[in-house]
Formats: structure tokens, C-alpha cells, sequence
């Protein structure tokens, strides 16, 4: 039973500390997503590659964290794997093996709903904030707040392929501004990386934009082609935005009446 207890124990402690990772990475910059999955793979030591990891090592304090998270998962793995063993291989009686299982499993289901839990998790990203505030240098930033990621507002990423509609244009030629759209970064292999890029800058095949704006608007986008078609659904989602900016106007108009 105790080493059961033992087991729960470790399983808690290591969606704790993922947890703190990811806050952790969340505020050098990563999205939410993309900082638990590199928190989860480096702590069970997946060692997925990609060009987000590539990024964690170039930064100083993500590469810090991702350590940190590899040295302690590995022993956070022995040691639940030694629970796991002394919960159900050594044991002789069937009663004792029940009794583990069903420790595991009554811990297990509570663990589960803590972490789908969005009141657990408010209040878990406030305690880890202040902590992280007051024990490390991390500039502790809530970038969703910043940025308003909410009312389907989203920061994306986006790769151009060679026949999409943005590639070989200037931003000015774009006109994504006008679809509520804004470009927040050009990366370009073999070149240094583009922030805040002017209206003259070029998007061309290969380059990944990271863009802020509408989901709705982003779908599109992304699926828009070099075409006659793409011309239109870029004038439709111009019209679009100049409605909303035109309602929101009368709105503001009224408030201050």
C-alpha cells in the first residue's frame, strides 16, 4: 500500500512540475500548446525535434528550464517504475495487489480531473506565477493577457508554401491590415529573423510568418491561393473587417454621447 501511495505520489508530483515548465516557457514567449509539449517531452525524455526545440536551445532561460526538466525526469521515471514494481510484482496476496490498483486508479481519476479542471488550473497558474516571480529572473509576463488572446483572437505561425496567395508579395501589396490581420514577424532560413516587419518587406515561399488577428480570417489565409479566387476572398474578408470597425465606431460613438 505504501509503495501505491508512493507511486500516486510521483505521478502527482511530476504533472506539478511539467506544469511549472510549461508556465515557465510560456513566459519567454512560447505559446501555451507548444510549451507543454516540449515541457512533456523533455521531462519523459521523447526528444521530439523540431524547429521550435531548435529555438529552446538558442534561449538561455528555455534551455535552462528544458535541463532542469531532463535531469529530473529521469529520476522521476526510475523511481515511479521502482513504486510500480513494488506495487504489483512483489506483493503475494491478491489482496494487497487490489488494494494497490485501486489506490492508482482512485488517484489516478483525481489527478485527471485536477488537470481538466479550469478553476484547478486558474488557481495552480496563479500560485506557480507568484512563485516564479519571487524565486527566479524569469520575466514573468502573461502574454495572453498583453495580447488579448481571446474573443477568437490568436497569435499563429504559418508557413508560405509557393502557389499561396501571399508569396512574392510586399506587405503593403498584402493589404492584411485591412482584414484585421497583422504581421508580427518574418523567418527566413539563412537570415536573421524579421520582427515588426515594414510595409515594403516581401513574403516569399518558404518564409514562416507569425501573424496576429482572427481565427476565422486565419483559416482562410492559410488556404488561399494564387489565384483569382484568393483575390476575392480577400476583398470579402476586407469587407468584412470594415463593417466591424465601422459597427464598432457607432458603438463608441454612443458611449461617449
Amino acid at each position: 500500500m505504501i509503495a501505491a501511495v508512493t507511486l500516486f505520489f510521483i505521478i502527482t508530483l511530476s504533472a506539478l512540475i511539467t506544469r511549472i515548465a510549461a508556465i515557465a516557457l510560456a513566459h519567454t514567449g512560447l505559446s501555451t500548446q507548444s510549451a507543454r509539449f516540449q515541457a512533456r517531452s523533455a521531462y519523459t525524455g521523447a526528444g521530439f525535434t523540431t524547429s521550435e526545440s531548435e529555438k529552446i536551445m538558442q534561449h538561455p532561460v528555455r534551455r535552462k528550464i528544458i535541463y532542469t526538466l531532463m535531469l529530473i525526469g529521469n529520476a522521476g521515471i526510475v523511481t515511479a517504475m521502482s513504486s510500480l514494481i513494488l506495487t504489483f510484482v512483489l506483493p503475494d496476496s491478491l489482496t494487497s495487489k487490489l488494494y494497490g490498483l485501486l489506490i492508482v486508479l482512485a488517484g489516478l481519476a483525481v489527478l485527471w480531473w485536477a488537470i481538466r479542471s479550469a478553476w484547478v488550473d486558474r488557481g495552480l497558474s496563479k500560485i506557480i506565477n507568484k512563485m516564479l516571480k519571487r524565486y527566479t529572473e524569469i520575466n514573468v509576463q502573461d502574454y495572453a493577457a498583453v495580447l488579448h488572446l481571446q474573443d477568437n483572437y490568436h497569435i499563429s505561425e504559418l508557413r508560405v508554401e509557393e502557389d499561396s496567395w501571399l508569396a512574392n508579395k510586399t506587405l503593403i501589396e498584402l493589404e492584411l491590415r485591412k482584414e484585421g490581420i497583422t504581421v508580427l514577424g518574418i523567418d527566413r532560413d539563412g537570415e536573421d529573423y524579421l520582427g515588426s516587419p515594414s510595409g515594403a518587406s516581401k513574403i516569399l515561399p518558404d518564409d514562416v510568418i507569425t501573424v496576429y488577428g482572427k481565427a476565422e480570417v486565419f483559416k482562410n489565409l492559410y488556404n488561399r491561393n494564387r489565384d483569382l479566387s484568393g483575390e476575392m476572398q480577400h476583398k470579402e474578408y476586407v469587407k468584412k473587417e470594415a463593417e466591424r470597425k465601422k459597427e464598432q465606431a457607432e458603438k463608441d460613438k454612443v458611449k461617449a454621447d
